[in-house]
């Protein structure tokens, strides 16, 4: 069937990204062509984008947007048609996304509503000749999209949600009501009202068509109240239109064939080059296996386990490195680790992307002990280069990993190795597990073997949202 979307969010990879987020919006139209749906992506033209959107003919002008005058800018970047807010007085400032050198901006509540408002008419009118038959909003940034169209018109165009995080929920005081131009007839409990307050995703759930979230088990967690952060009775109420899709990786940029040195699953040599290179790199002896982390160095994401958990990690002759940043008792944890166990474990504080490519051809392992993941991409890039995940069994994670149990070891289909619950003490079962399977040479190729052959694509994903948008179109 195919149509067309309107893709609303807050950051899409190549122009701006602080997280996953941005790397699902960045894929999404390249694998939605291929499945004869054309999209366009609509972000705020942030101080960092405007020389990017330099000679890009206007092409819808705002008159009032929150105190100044709005412009849509069109073009297209990396092969993605793109949509630009241009909107000085809300996003030409110094710093990031959302938070500038003194903090967050206190008037996040109004530029993502900017945002929301351009997308809700663009889609209601159309643009240049150019008319969606979806709104896609990702995240609370976008929540306030769906909601205008429910509540100003729709214009023959359907809606969906996508949950990306459920922790970030985009609250603004009840006061601004009227601000945010949301009728007051809605301020109730069953419609806008949040805890006295707005919350914009709610927002978006209440009001859209259809809601996604980024797996399947977290769409079932949400619903139960230790996982869907104070929304678990909205997500029940509308259980009957929510769905997973998991995100895929992009396979092109994240290919080992392509690494220097290269390596695929019948020709593994090139991973050993690696691995010896990588310790080499960071003055590492490691005897068993070695495992990284790739990480925001944060609860959410289990890094405060590892303390309790590496030394005896360490004692059966595993190693570790950790990429990442984030809270400073976090890190100054990981450095202490180091600290312990020189030649061992190493640290480095940051990102790097080209480091991290060289850590997962490398390493034998990559440890992702998350408390709550939505889905999670680090696993996924472990997956395709026989970096055998170790992982606790929520979200994204207990979808797209099958742990090693004597069933899926019996069956020959294990990928990697699975926990729960989020413990020191199942954590470092699971450790002992991996440096077990380490020391069965043929049982470990065949583990690295499955998890190479494990699709990380975007291909089933894409086919899922093109039958979700067809559904819902039709």
């Amino acid at each position: 069937m195919g149509g067309r979307v309107l893709s609303v969010a807050s950051e899409c990879v190549p122009l701006v990204k602080t997280g996953g987020l941005a790397d699902v919006v960045g894929a999404l139209p390249e694998a939605l062509a291929a499945k004869g749906w054309e999209m366009r992506v609509l972000l705020p033209a942030y101080r960092s984008l405007r020389a990017e959107a330099e000679g890009w003919p206007v092409v819808w002008e705002e008159g009032d947007l929150w105190g100044g005058q709005g412009r849509v800018l069109a073009g297209e970047v990396g092969g993605k048609s793109v949509l630009l807010l241009d909107a000085p007085h809300l996003y030409d400032r110094e710093g990031g996304p959302y938070a500038g050198p003194q903090g967050e901006f206190p008037d996040n509540a109004i530029r993502f509503a900017a945002l929301s408002w351009i997308a809700a008419r663009i889609a209601r009118e159309g643009l240049a000749g150019w008319k969606p038959d979806m709104l896609h909003a990702h995240d609370w940034q976008a929540g306030l999209a769906p909601a205008y169209l429910a509540y100003y018109g729709a214009g023959g165009v359907k809606s969906v949600m996508t949950i990306h995080n459920i922790a970030f929920q985009g609250w603004a005081p009840g006061h601004m009501l009227g601000i945010l131009r949301l009728p007051a007839h809605a301020f109730h409990p069953e419609a806008l009202e949040y805890y006295g307050g707005i919350s914009s995703l709610k927002a978006g759930l209440m009001t859209a068509d259809w809601i996604t979230t980024v797996s399947p088990s977290y769409a079932a967690e949400l619903m139960r109240p230790e996982f869907g952060m104070g929304l678990e009775g909205v997500m029940a109420a509308r259980g009957r239109v929510v769905s997973g899709i998991l995100n895929g990786v992009d396979t092109t940029i994240w290919n080992p064939a392509r690494e220097e040195p290269g390596f695929g699953p019948k020709t593994m040599a090139g991973k050993a080059a690696a691995r010896a290179r990588l310790c080499q790199e960071f003055g590492l002896e490691v005897p068993g296996p070695l495992a990284i982390v790739i990480s925001r160095l944060t609860d959410q994401k289990g890094i405060d386990l590892l303390p309790a958990v590496i030394p005896d990690f360490i004692l059966g002759g595993g190693g570790l490195i950790v990429l990442g940043s984030g809270e400073p008792g976090m890190e100054a944890a990981m450095r202490n680790l180091a600290a312990r166990f020189p030649g061992r474990v190493a640290v480095r504080i940051g990102y790097d992307e080209a480091l991290s490519h060289r850590l997962f051809s490398g390493a034998d392992a990559v440890l992702v002990p998350s408390r709550f993941e939505p889905c999670g991409l680090t696993q996924m890039y472990g997956l395709r280069y026989g970096t055998l995940p170790v992982v606790s069994l929520v979200g994204g994670l207990a979808d797209t990993v099958i742990g090693a149990s004597p069933a899926t070891l019996a069956a020959g289909a294990a990928t990697g190795v699975t926990f729960h619950p989020v413990d020191a003490m199942a954590f470092g079962q699971a450790l002992e597990r991996l440096q077990a399977l380490y020391r069965q040479p043929k049982l470990w190729a065949k583990l690295r073997a499955n998890a190479m052959a494990h699709p990380v694509g975007w291909e089933a994903s894409a086919a899922a949202y093109a039958g979700l948008y067809e559904r819902l179109a039709g």
